[in-house]
């Protein structure tokens, strides 16, 4: 997994092909009576499918809002959580499962804040990318779409100027059939290092 010191549980793939990534949301709320966002994203790694990791996470919940995208070989699910409610996002017609920083579906008695207004265009970038390719894109493509610099610095290869206070600091592109990952740590555009995991 990639994360930072000290936490149990963050992005990542496990030995038997599940995954799971991470969009931070801040909408207001947090229910002491269920798991850690953290606590969460470690129950994913230590299940041995998308299933097993849903049952899971559903059964004990999660505390706060967060987007979890969590998947196998054999698909991938988006968890939208609040401290109130889940709302689950499925594949669409083409095996794919968009997000960035904000909720996609109404909740209930929840606000969301968008604390970052460029969200909304994100999501509706990877969208147009994802339709003019046609077809599901493979390891390479994907990782190219990560280098996406439209609406620089608030791209979805996000930069750290101009007014803007956040930058994408790794990306990681999963083969869940193949277990293995590629991680790159800085923007993709201009890489710090490169690694190749695999199980």
């Amino acid at each position: 997994m990639v994360t930072e010191a000290g936490l149990i549980g963050k992005i990542g793939l496990n030995s038997a092909g599940v995954g799971v990534c991470l969009n931070a949301i801040r909408a207001k709320g947090m229910n002491k009576s269920r798991m850690p966002c953290h606590l969460g994203l470690r129950a994913v790694l230590e299940s041995n499918s998308c299933k097993d990791a849903v049952e899971t996470l559903q059964k004990y919940g999660v505390a706060s809002s967060c987007h979890m995208l969590v998947a196998d070989s054999n698909g991938s699910v988006g968890l939208e959580w609040s401290y109130k409610d889940l709302q689950i996002l499925e594949m669409n017609d083409k095996n794919q499962v968009f997000h960035s920083n904000h909720y996609l579906v109404p909740h209930p008695e929840v606000t969301d804040t968008v604390w970052l207004e460029d969200s909304k265009f994100r999501i509706k970038r990877i969208q147009e990318i994802c339709d003019e390719l046609g077809h599901l894109p493979t390891l390479t493509e994907v990782q190219a779409l990560f280098k996406d610099e439209k609406n620089y610095p608030f791209a979805i290869c996000r930069a750290e100027e101009q007014g803007n206070h956040s930058g994408t600091l790794f990306n990681i592109v999963m083969d869940l059939k193949a277990r293995k990952a590629s991680v790159i740590l800085g923007r993709p555009v201009t890489p710090e290092a490169v690694y190749e995991i695999s199980f």
